[in-house]
Order: structure tokens, then C-alpha cells, then sequence
């Protein structure tokens, strides 16, 4: 049998976007996934579907593996022919142990390939607003680890040359020796009154940072509760924390945030969450797809010269619809003369971005208001088209034949239940790890709450719910949920607004 390939992936310090380009494509490749506690979840999202994935995650008082079975691990894994990625919390060669892995590899005769990551030491004060060199304040930096004794006989750490030996210290996984490691810096020369910050889970959303002197960080730590995992970082460029400090600055730091929209629609609303400074997770409750039967929209489209009147509820019903069109043959001239009508900025915007101006759009982005627009016109034996979701309500179909309308419903499109990682998501909750879920329509509610199962309100009783307007919200409702936010303008940056003025 050929032998597999190994590659030592950084996986960065836990912000999931801090991974590089490199490593997303060894572990979107890889058959095995052996990954650490400090790797960010979020990145076993980018594994194939059918790739084994391998918890390898230490504690400081727990192992789920030891390094020598880890390393074992690897060598089976490569040596039964599998690509594997061993991915990392940090970089690999910055106490990851990656060199004693690659050892073991090169012993057994298995290729392999160091993808270097970002390492906490730098990142994670970052994140803080500290630079760990400041042309002003530090022209030099030592990393050290704290997870070493410094009072065994052969310790490595010469505290004597470190202590005043570089003007920024950053020590990794000190937290169980931090009033070891303030005595020994003191004690060799460093004064008590040097600025320390202590940097809980760097990078992600429950990141906590403490500042204080040496002479009282121990106190200050156990005060705010501060564990494992950390980041000490000690010399005069914690000062410029107060001026440089952007991360907890950012309106949605903090919160981590389920997004229920179809995978294709999701990424505006997640970008423009993240740019907040949200960790998003999204979970599409639902899924786009084509009617069961094309059959009714071709023959609307076939007929479009007898219609008055095109209305269009979503931007999913204009992409579907003008899609259908071109596959029969046909373009934007069938409509010529007749009134396009919009629900909403983002479907008007996805209308004139071919070419076509609409005629009618209301101030409030839903159903009824279009019918309010529409009174105004005399619509006795106009015909209208109604091109949608095969789910989508029956009001406005209804209010407009009270208004004489002849009105045709077409399904331009299905919307089903999502393919969300049921078992992830529930764990989040469980774990209760999420701050906010969101709600972009009714279907989302529906099929996230299916989604989750029969116990759905417990899981989702601490979880603040963020919905894009008043039916959708109604929907929730009915299904005994408690909206805490919903938009005032019934779009995505409404529903972001909504969130963050919540937040005040």
C-alpha cells in the first residue's frame, strides 16, 4: 500500500480567519483531521464531507491523547495511506511540539509538509491592542513557555538572561507558574512596577484581558478569574493598550451569532456581522431549489405579453425567474410594457441590475404595503404575475383580486429544509457558546426549529433571537419563541442595526 502524507498545519491563535490560505486547502483535502482544543471548530467546516476527524485536545489537568500516541497516531494514519492534517492550535515549531511529530514521521519514512500558522505570541496581544515591539518602547521580544517548572535541575529557561534581556516578554501556557515566573523575573532584575497583561482565549469572542505591574498581576489574575488557556505579555508596550485596543472596541464584540439564511444568500449578512466584530456560524435552515414542476412558470412566461402587472417579493424570485427565462429562449424584451413591481431595496437592486426600472416599490418591505402602491391604480381585469416561492403567502394574491385582478401564483422556486450540522449546532447551544440566532423569514424559523428537535425551546432559552420583521417574527411567536430585536426597516443592514443599537 503507498504511504499517506502528513502536513503539520498552524492552525492559528483561534480567530478562524487567522489561518492561511495553505492550511485551508490541507485540511479541505485531507481523509484524516487530528486537531487540537486551541484550533479553532469553525475550521473543521472547510473538511470533506467523509473526513475522519480525530480530537487530540489537551488540558492542562487532562490528556485526550499523549504526545506519543499522537505521535503514533500520525504514523498510522500516513502508513495505512490516508492525507493527513494535523492541525494546531498557533504555529507548529512554536511550542506545538510539531518537531518531535515531524521526527516521528521522518523516522517511519512518511512525507511530509509544515504549514506554518500564526502564532498566539504575536496575534493574541494584538488582539489586545499591544504591539510586542514598539520602536519607542521594546526593540527586541523573547517568547518563552510557562509550562516548564523553573526549579527542575535541567529547566532550560535561564530567567537570569531573559528577565532584562529582551524589553518584551510573552510567556505561552504560564498561567499554572504565573507567581513562579513573577518571582523569578523580579528576583533577576526586573523591576515590579514593569506593565503585565494577561490575554484569556486571545482572537475569539469571550477574549478577556487583565493589566497590571508585576508586583500585583498574581492578585489582579486570581481576582478576575483568569485560567488557562493565556497569554502573558510583560514589558513597557502593555501601556499602549488603552490607545490601541480596536478589537473589544468593536460594537459586536462578544457575541457569536447563528445566521439561518440559505447558504447563498448568507455571506452579506455575515460579513457585515463580522465586520462588527461577530464570530458567525452559519447554519442554513433552508435551501433554494427549483420547483417541483416548471411547468406554470413556462407557460406564464410564454404568455407574458397579456400581463399588466410583474410582481416580485424576494431577490430568490427574481434569479429564479429571470433564470427561467433565458433557458427558454427568451430576455428583458418580453417585458416591454409591462409594470415591474418590487417588494423590498435589495429585489428592486437585483431587478435594475438588469437593466430593467421598476415602477412600483413601498416605503414598508412587505406584502401589504405593495397593495396599498397598487390602490392607486385601477387594477379591474389587469392581470398579474406572480412569480415566488412555492410557500409564500396568500394575502397579497388575495388583496389584490378583492381590487379586480386577474393573478396568477407561479412557483419560480422551492425553499426546503436546510442541510445544517444538526449535531454541531445543538452541542453549541448546549455548550451555550451562542449569543444570538437570526431570523430572515418565516422558513427559517420553521426549519431551524426543526432543525434543532422537539427540545428546542430549552436549548434556545438563553440565546437573544434577532428577526428581520413582523411576520417573521409572528411565526416565531406562534412557535413559543421570544423575539428580543426586530428590525425597524425590514432588510439585512436593518436587522444588523437592530442588533447593534441592542447592544447600547
Amino acid at each position: 500500500m503507498q504511504k499517506g502524507f502528513v502536513y503539520l498545519v498552524g492552525a492559528g491563535p483561534g480567530d478562524p480567519k487567522l489561518i492561511t490560505l495553505r492550511g485551508l486547502e490541507c485540511i479541505s483535502k485531507a481523509d484524516v483531521i487530528v486537531y487540537d482544543r486551541l484550533a479553532s471548530p469553525k475550521l473543521l467546516t472547510y473538511a470533506r464531507k467523509d473526513a475522519e476527524l480525530i480530537f487530540a485536545g489537551k488540558e492542562p489537568d487532562k490528556h485526550t491523547f499523549r504526545q506519543q500516541e499522537i505521535n503514533a497516531l500520525l504514523v498510522e494514519k500516513a502508513l495505512a495511506g490516508k492525507i493527513v492534517a494535523r492541525l494546531k492550535g498557533g504555529d507548529p515549531f512554536v511550542f506545538g511540539r510539531g518537531g518531535e511529530e515531524a521526527e516521528a514521521l521522518v523516522e517511519h519514512g512518511i512525507g511530509f509538509e509544515i504549514v506554518p500558522g500564526i502564532t498566539s505570541a504575536i496575534a493574541v496581544p494584538a488582539y489586545a491592542g499591544i504591539p510586542v515591539t514598539h520602536r519607542e518602547l521594546s526593540a527586541s521580544l523573547a517568547i518563552i513557555t510557562g509550562n516548564e517548572d523553573p526549579e527542575k535541575g535541567n529547566s532550560q529557561i535561564r530567567w537570569e538572561h531573559l528577565a532584562t534581556g529582551a524589553g518584551t516578554l510573552v510567556i505561552l501556557m504560564g498561567m499554572a507558574n504565573l507567581p513562579l515566573i513573577v518571582e523569578k523575573l523580579i528576583e533577576h532584575g526586573r523591576s515590579p512596577e514593569t506593565p503585565v497583561a494577561i490575554i484569556r482565549w486571545g482572537t475569539r469572542p469571550e477574549q478577556i484581558t487583565v493589566t497590571a505591574t508585576l508586583a500585583d498581576i498574581v492578585e489582579k489574575a486570581r481576582a478576575a478569574g483568569v485560567k488557562h488557556p493565556a497569554t502573558i505579555v510583560v514589558g513597557e508596550v502593555v501601556t499602549m493598550r488603552d490607545k490601541l485596543r480596536w478589537y473589544e472596541a468593536k460594537p459586536l464584540f462578544g457575541q457569536r451569532i447563528v445566521v439561518t439564511r440559505a447558504r447563498e444568500q448568507a455571506s452579506s449578512l455575515t460579513s457585515k456581522l463580522e465586520e462588527l466584530g461577530a464570530e458567525v456560524w452559519e447554519f442554513p435552515a433552508i435551501e433554494i431549489t427549483d420547483p417541483l414542476d416548471f411547468g406554470p412558470l413556462d407557460q406564464a412566461i410564454n404568455e407574458l405579453q397579456s400581463y399588466n402587472y410583474i410582481i416580485f417579493t424576494s431577490v430568490n424570485g427574481v434569479e429564479r425567474f429571470f433564470r427561467r427565462l433565458w433557458q427558454q429562449g427568451k430576455d428583458v424584451r418580453e417585458l416591454a410594457g409591462i409594470e415591474i413591481c418590487a417588494i423590498g431595496p435589495k429585489t428592486r437592486d437585483e431587478i435594475e441590475r438588469r437593466g430593467i426600472r421598476c415602477s412600483f416599490i413601498p416605503e414598508e418591505y412587505r406584502a401589504e404595503a405593495i397593495v396599498e402602491v397598487l390602490k392607486q391604480t385601477d387594477l379591474a381585469g389587469k392581470r398579474v404575475l406572480l412569480p415566488r416561492a412555492d410557500i409564500a403567502r396568500k394575502v397579497l394574491p388575495e388583496e389584490l383580486r378583492k381590487l379586480g385582478a386577474e393573478v396568477t401564483e407561479v412557483d419560480a422556486y422551492r425553499t426546503v429544509a436546510g442541510s445544517g450540522d444538526k449535531a454541531l449546532l445543538r452541542r453549541l447551544l448546549q455548550e451555550k457558546t451562542i449569543s444570538w440566532v437570526t431570523f430572515t423569514s418565516s422558513s427559517t424559523v420553521k426549519n431551524f426549529i426543526k432543525l434543532l428537535g422537539e427540545d428546542y425551546q430549552e436549548l434556545l432559552q438563553a440565546v437573544k433571537l434577532a428577526s428581520i420583521g413582523p411576520i417573521t417574527s409572528q411565526t416565531a411567536r406562534e412557535l413559543g419563541l421570544t423575539i428580543t430585536v426586530e428590525a425597524r426597516e425590514y432588510t439585512i443592514d436593518g436587522l444588523v442595526t437592530a442588533i447593534v443599537e441592542s447592544m447600547v
